[in-house]
């Protein structure tokens, strides 16, 4: 199995993916903008609430947490910046997971176009989710600087920890974006498995309250690297270089998502149109 992973017949050649991105740009940023703005079209307040709502959530948290319990310090750090360093990457795999499944169904005028890439379908749901991530990001960040925490170095962190979770976001949803298609059920399933995933992942609650016999189990998820990567950017000041298991684990597992999902596309890419 692991050797069939690996054969150049059935893997993605990332050179050509990242052509066919580079020729398809064009189209793939009309398809972004399309998609970000169909989610407000018929609002009054049209793509603002794509900003509005993102601002509300974080002021609500800080309110309830910060103003309502007066939660304790988690290490010297306020309640409220070490909530929502776990919280933002969250929202981002989550938004982005969800709406990836469906890339395929959402545009399938474009699935019987042979001059386009449909495995590069996927990306246009995961970049809609990145630009209200990136003002998440712009908000945490000012965040931390009203609470006096000076810009550093470890905040660079924070690409390397995003363009991890791209890579790992992709892997997934070549599979969960062409099974729907078959099996339209996934994408409730998909919904319940974030939602589990949710309370799976040291988010609301520390990680050293596990056992640390049953520490490893945890850390198998991959969204754990991604949200501790974050606190350890704005808070704990760690390069990810500093944990060599946990990142080599990581980029493991993701580039066995990244092979799977590449060959399960590859398989039943050929029966979408018929199914559509």
């Amino acid at each position: 199995m692991i050797k069939s992973l690996m054969r150049p017949a059935y893997a993605v050649n990332f050179y050509r993916f990242m052509r066919d991105v580079v020729r398809n740009r064009r189209l793939l940023i009309d398809l972004i903008k399309n998609d970000f703005k169909s989610r407000y079209l018929n609002n009054y307040l049209g793509v603002l609430w794509a900003f509005i709502q993102p601002t509300i959530t974080i002021l609500i948290f800080w309110f309830v947490f910060q103003v309502g319990f007066k939660a304790a310090p988690v290490q010297e750090t306020p309640f409220i910046l070490w909530l929502i360093a776990g919280m933002v990457p969250w929202f981002f795999f989550a938004e982005a997971l969800g709406s990836a499944t469906n890339a395929i169904l959402d545009n399938s005028f474009l699935v019987k176009k042979i001059v386009f890439r449909v495995s590069l379908l996927p990306i246009v749901k995961i970049a809609s989710a990145l630009i209200i991530h990136a003002f998440f990001i712009v908000f945490m960040l000012g965040m931390f600087l009203y609470y006096g925490y000076m810009p550093n170095l470890y905040w660079l962190q924070i690409g390397y920890y995003l363009f991890a979770t791209v890579i790992l976001l992709l892997g997934i949803s070549w599979i969960t974006s062409s099974v729907v298609i078959f099996f339209r059920d996934l994408g409730q399933l998909v919904s319940m498995v974030i939602q589990f995933g949710f309370w799976l992942t040291p988010i609301f609650w520390m990680f050293t309250m596990v056992p640390e016999a049953y520490r490893w189990i945890f850390k198998l998820n991959p969204a754990y690297y991604i949200t501790q990567g974050y606190r350890d950017a704005l808070i704990d000041h760690v390069w990810f270089w500093d944990k060599p298991a946990e990142t080599l684990q990581f980029w493991i597992i993701t580039a066995l998502f990244f092979a799977l999902g590449a060959i399960v596309f590859r398989k039943l890419r050929p029966h979408f149109a018929d199914v559509l």
